[in-house]
């Protein structure tokens, strides 16, 4: 019979509606369970993609002799991590606490009021001799000795929620912002943990940390950093051999485009096949501004097979796109996308052995007998081949398929429209922008409600329905996504000022729903939550930008289009957070720290009349397959047309030079 997961909206509940497990959703009904029948409460955390999360599903919550110790001592609720990312934040950085590492799945044991007191991540079914404690002995060792000790799990919760509270408060935080040394000794901190031979910052697992490369772009773009040669120099190499190798190797589906999660390996062979939406969205701008500066024609294959696949395989009947593809096929991690020598000479013929040559393929394999893709060949090669590629996809679509997450992520789908709005412009592709402006209008019509100046989000769209509140990553990456429709709409035909708008009633309700009124930062859920034991602070980049890395960047854009004081206050304030972070742990911030060089350097606003041939000024700006890489440092703008001016004029900051008639002076000026 399922349990009561069996109506909920999101898949990965689905997922486990037919579990003996007595499943509870998150909510107060739950924790009033738990306290009436005096159980400590198992929070799971995973997400429907996740390829261990099914593991651990299969051995021990699919056993009813396992559900039924978990039923008789416990309330068990399962959380989506991407559904109620709040409340995945608490329990990981409890668990993060207790064990010193995360990840999912994630069980974590608190009391019945919602307090961790324990918990970690994958347990197996039985002892199989890797120091892992058997989940079944788990759960009995927990519910004795909550029975037994109640006083001293309550003691350690409370210890457990005074560490998270004080980790609200923004670490390393000195009351000064980065200096531009400090800035510069960021990027020069993540060279040194470049992994020089195969790409990717430190050892395996290797991720692909957009945050991390946009900041470099950022410092690889500024004037200090042309003048320190030797600087520019590694920023070079670093950035063409990490984005080089993410692109040839295994982390990116060479025959279908898109972005796996991350690669188990060093030299980014065997990837976890999950795709995630939220990591092609944000790659999508970091390939388009690393092709902007290095002109290297594989990033510009990357961006258009990425876009590609977004369209073919993820958009929804929403209108939007979807949060995932699943790391299994038929509970086999990878299957439909491993190639045997056999099957590819079958679907290619001849061309088979150049097939093969060019992308690694041996009869032994790399992956479990079967071959990942790896481009080793020119992208010469790679374009010869991209007739052999469609035939392999065509093939591919045949076998069953991962599942997809239709879940559609208020979040996700904002830095989705910012990457598209981003590479759109870089490459002059108008499609790409109406994407991105189809997406931010639907994510308007599905997800924001209330007057302006006094907007509400919701978070997450399953269909018809959502009741889950948005965060404060949502508001400052969908100001993020405004913004950068806003810096080129006019080219695309559209009205920058409307986007500057929703950006500013974003950023003014981000404010007064999750600021602190006492230290630096904001809070990423609203006051008026009382359903988790700390209400905390977002302060370091994962996957994903935190929110206060976010605001940053809104807070600079909107300064540099309006001028208004309050925007310059916030800049200044929240930048005091980063001081210590810039200096000890670049790596956590950096999205934040990428806004803050874009400040130190001056965000560009362009003033044109109406009449302006902005197409032409784009080429000038970004170029073309014809320019030459180093050419000019990328930098993106703001368009702000129909201005009171002659020709064009270019304000740096503060600054605005006097108007040129041409936008290859233009190009010259910025």
């Amino acid at each position: 019979m399922p349990n009561r997961l069996a109506h909920e909206p999101s898949l990965y509940l689905r997922q486990h509606r037919d579990n003996p497990v007595a499943w509870w959703p998150w909510g107060p009904e739950a924790f009033a369970e738990a306290q009436a029948t005096d159980k400590p409460v198992l929070v799971s955390v995973g997400y429907s993609s996740c390829h261990w999360c099914h593991v651990m599903a299969r051995e021990s919550f699919e056993q009813p002799w396992i559900a039924d110790l978990m039923n008789q001592h416990f309330v068990c609720i399962k959380v989506d991590r991407e559904e109620r990312p709040e409340v995945d934040k608490l329990m990981m950085d409890a668990v993060q606490m207790i064990q010193g590492h995360g990840g999912w799945p994630l069980n974590c044991f608190c009391l019945p009021d919602g307090r961790p007191f324990f918990g970690g991540t994958y347990f197996p079914p039985e002892d199989r001799g890797q120091g892992q404690v058997p989940w079944p002995q788990l759960v009995m060792r927990v519910a004795d000795f909550y029975h037994r000790n109640k006083a001293e799990l309550a003691a350690n919760a409370d210890a457990i929620a005074q560490n998270l509270t004080h980790l609200t408060r923004a670490p390393d935080a000195d009351g000064t912002a980065p200096t531009p040394a400090d800035l510069l000794g960021a990027g020069r901190r993540l060279c040194e943990q470049h992994d020089d031979q195969h790409g990717g910052f430190g050892g395996a697992p290797k991720f692909p940390s957009p945050s991390s490369l946009d900041l470099l772009l950022a410092l690889r773009g500024t004037a200090a950093s042309e003048a320190d040669r030797p600087f520019a120099t590694r920023l070079d190499a670093v950035l063409t051999v990490t984005l080089g190798a993410m692109a040839r190797g295994g982390l990116y589906d060479q025959v279908g485009g898109g972005f796996h999660r991350y690669c188990v390996d060093r030299d980014w062979t065997v990837p976890h096949f999950e795709k995630m939406l939220y990591d092609n969205a944000q790659l999508l701008g970091t390939y388009a501004e690393a092709w902007a500066r290095y002109r290297d024609p594989l990033y510009a294959r990357v961006v258009a097979e990425t876009v590609d696949w977004l369209e073919r395989e993820m958009v929804t009947t929403d209108g939007l796109l979807a949060a995932s593809l699943d790391a299994d096929t038929n509970h086999h991690e990878g299957l439909t996308y491993v190639w045997k020598a056999p099957e590819v000479a079958e679907v290619l013929g001849p061309e088979a052995l150049d097939f093969a040559q060019v992308y690694g393929l041996s009869d032994r394999g790399n992956f479990e007998g079967a071959n990942i893709p790896k481009l080793g060949g020119k992208v010469a090669d790679r374009d010869r081949l991209a007739g052999a590629r469609a035939k392999l996809l065509a093939r591919r679509n045949l076998r069953p398929q991962p599942g997809r997450d239709d879940k559609a992520l208020l979040g996700w789908n904002a830095l989705a429209t910012r990457g598209l709005a981003r590479a759109a412009w870089i490459f002059g592709r108008r499609d790409w922008h109406a994407l991105a402006a189809k997406l931010e209008a639907t994510l308007w019509r599905r997800c924001v409600s209330g007057a302006e100046g006094a907007w509400e989000l919701r978070a997450v769209v399953h269909g018809e329905t959502t009741a889950v509140a948005a965060t404060l990553t949502d508001y400052a990456w969908l100001a993020e996504a405004e913004l950068a429709l806003a810096a080129t709409a006019a080219w695309a035909g559209g009205s920058p000022e409307r986007h500057t708008a929703r950006a500013e009633g974003l950023l003014t309700a981000a404010r007064q729903r999750f600021g602190d009124p006492h230290e630096i930062g904001h809070f990423l859920v609203e006051a008026a939550r009382t359903d988790l034991a700390v209400r905390q602070k977002d302060w370091f980049d994962n996957a994903v930008p935190a929110g206060n890395s976010s605001l940053l960047h809104g807070f600079t854009g909107l300064l540099a289009l309006t001028g208004d004081a309050v925007w310059s206050r916030e800049l200044s304030d929240l930048a005091q957070a980063y001081g210590g972070v810039s200096r000890n742990v670049p790596h956590g911030a950096a999205h934040a720290l990428a806004a803050l060089v874009q400040h130190a350097t001056g965000v560009a606003t362009l003033k044109t009349t109406p009449k302006a041939d902005l197409e032409a000024l784009r080429v000038a700006l970004c170029g073309d397959d014809r320019t030459a890489p180093h050419r000019r440092p990328f930098r993106p703008v703001f368009l702000q047309p129909n201005t009171p001016t002659d020709g064009f004029q270019l304000c740096v900051g503060t600054t605005c030079l006097p108007a040129v008639a041409t936008p290859a002076a233009v190009a010259e000026r910025l």
